[in-house]
């Protein structure tokens, strides 16, 4: 629907510069790199049409024909917590990271993201996959226009909410939803694959940060229930019922949600509330199945590397291992790599996006030149 030119790094030292300055690494710069916001049309989680954005980064090379990556992102809560709203920073690093060393980075914002209007259906496998299927249909569009032009197999990656997301357009590619683009290869970083049986269980154990299991249980509660209807009033749930649910309206920050919410689940959640989380039924339990397939309902033919940091204090790393073994009973044996105890700003799991985005770069490199 529209394209606006952000910015351009006219040098390899500028986009190391730009990975530098989100505390991501530079080893595998090649190119300098244009990047574009890209507002296009897709549908929301009922199949209604709607719109998105994301971040397209090209490299500055004469090459015509580009492999394509597409790097879904992690959580965020404002719409400016999207790559395609962001520069220097987390969000966006790993797409320039992949444009810098000569691929097309693709990243949809995910609805009521970025330039999306509505709110953000948090960790809903089907519109994840309808945004990040549209973002490389947009971008397919929009490459003539730069003189490039994208090729059929995609590299697909994503980091925490966007590992199930990638997973999810993997899954996608591979039985046919698109005409031209088909999956090349799957890396996905600290996801949290098997949501309902591994992840939400460990927060509620306190096996995991307790401020940031604050976060995941009230962020769960308000955006399933806004599109399965699992309680009736935010009071069931939450102990500051309605102040908690306001959090979560696209405007308020990070920061804001750090400092409105109590420190532990316990806190947060009535009696209710965290029975819901803890034994699911009826409206959650049925959508957190659809949450968990993403590992475990269809056999990649596709090269598969599952990243992980040791000790992630937000994503359970049994979650990894579930996923691995779901794949291996499907008959696909997906190395997991452990990427270590690294930090970034003092998060092990933020630490391993940083970590693993050089390592995926190098091995997507290297499957394109066989």
């Amino acid at each position: 629907m529209s394209v606006e030119k952000l910015y351009t790094l006219a040098s390899p030292q500028s986009a190391a510069a730009e990975l530098r300055t989100a505390g991501f690494e530079d080893d595998t710069v090649r190119y300098g790199v244009v990047a574009y916001r890209l507002v296009y049309r897709t549908v929301d989680p009922h199949g209604r049409p709607t719109t998105a954005s994301g971040l397209f980064a090209l490299p500055l090379t004469g090459e015509g024909r580009l492999r394509t990556v597409s790097f879904a992102h992690g959580t965020g809560s404002h719409k400016d917590d999207a790559p395609s709203m962001q520069r220097g920073k987390f969000l966006s690093a790993p797409v320039i990271a992949h444009a810098a060393a000569g691929a097309a980075g693709v990243a949809p914002d995910y609805l009521g993201m970025g330039k999306g209007p509505g709110l953000h259906p948090w960790m809903d496998i089907g519109s994840e996959t309808t945004a990040s299927l549209d973002m490389l249909r947009a971008a397919r569009a929009f490459a003539p226009r730069t003189g490039h032009v994208l090729e059929r197999e995609v590299m697909v990656t994503g980091f925490s909410q966007g590992a199930s997301a990638a997973l999810g357009l993997g899954r996608a590619l591979e039985a046919g939803e698109d005409r031209w683009f088909r999956l090349g290869a799957l890396a996905p970083v600290s996801g949290a694959y098997d949501f309902g049986g591994t992840e939400l269980p460990a927060l509620l154990e306190g096996r995991l940060d307790a401020k940031y299991g604050v976060l995941y249980a009230a962020y769960t509660l308000v955006a399933f229930d806004r599109l399965h209807h699992i309680y009736d009033s935010p009071d069931e749930v939450f102990r500051s019922g309605e102040a908690i649910e306001e959090l979560f309206d696209g405007a308020h920050t990070g920061r804001e949600l750090f400092d409105g919410t109590p420190n532990t689940p316990a806190e947060l959640l009535t009696e209710h509330g965290r029975e819901l989380l803890a034994r699911p039924t009826g409206a959650l339990a049925e959508a957190l199945r659809t949450t968990d397939a993403v590992c475990t309902d269809w056999t990649p033919a596709a090269p598969v590397r599952l990243y992980m940091a040791t000790g992630d204090e937000q994503a359970a790393t049994a979650n990894t291992e579930q996923c691995r073994a779901a794949l291996l009973r499907n008959g696909v044996a997906a190395p997991v790599v452990d990427v270590g105890a690294v930090d970034h700003q003092k998060s092990r799991h933020a630490g391993s996006n940083v970590a693993a985005t050089s390592a995926i770069v190098r091995w997507f490199g290297e499957l394109s030149r066989r």
